[in-house]
C-alpha cells in the first residue's frame, strides 16, 4: 500500500475517524486529524506479502495472529492508525480486537519504489513508537 492523497475533510478526532472509515469503500490511514487514502499495490507486492504471511502463519498458529494489510494498527489508542503489509501480534489484548490492534510484536512493510520513502521514513518513525515490536 502507498500513501495517496489527503481526503478533503475537516480534521477528525480519532473516534470520528474510526466511525467514518468503517463507512468508506477504501481504507484510510490517520495521522494528526488527517486521513490518507491507501492506494492499491502491485501484483508482485501482493505476492510477496502473501508468501510471507503463508510462511509465518503455520509456525505461529495457536500462539500469535498473523494479519494482512487489511488489519489496522493503532500506534496508541488515539492513533495514528496505519495499515502495514503484515502484522503479528502474540498479545492476548489483540485477540479480541475488532477495529485495530495495539500490541503487534512484528510489523512488515513490503518496499516498492512508490512506498519506500514513506515506509522507511514517516511510517517507520511511527512504528518505532510501538513497545516490544520488531519492524
Amino acid at each position: 500500500m502507498t500513501q495517496a492523497t489527503t481526503r478533503v475533510l475537516p480534521p477528525l478526532t480519532p473516534q470520528e475517524y474510526l466511525e467514518w472509515e468503517v463507512q468508506q469503500p477504501l481504507r484510510y490511514e490517520y495521522f494528526n486529524g488527517q486521513v490518507f487514502a491507501m492506494a492499491g499495490g502491485t501484483l508482485p507486492h501482493a505476492d510477496i506479502a502473501l508468501n510471507l504471511a503463508s510462511l509465518l502463519r503455520e509456525p505461529l498458529r495457536g500462539r500469535c495472529k498473523v494479519r494482512n494489510s487489511d488489519a489496522k494498527v493503532g500506534i496508541t489508542d488515539d492513533g495514528p492508525f496505519t495499515y502495514p503489509d503484515l502484522s503479528i501480534s502474540c498479545d492476548e489484548r489483540d485477540r479480541t480486537a475488532r477495529q485495530f490492534i495495539r500490541y503487534p510484536c512484528v510489523i512488515i512493510e513490503v518496499l516498492s519504489p512508490s512506498t519506500e520513502a514513506y515506509d522507511r521514513g514517516g511510517k517507520f518513525a511511527l512504528y518505532r513508537r510501538l513497545e516490544n515490536c520488531y519492524y
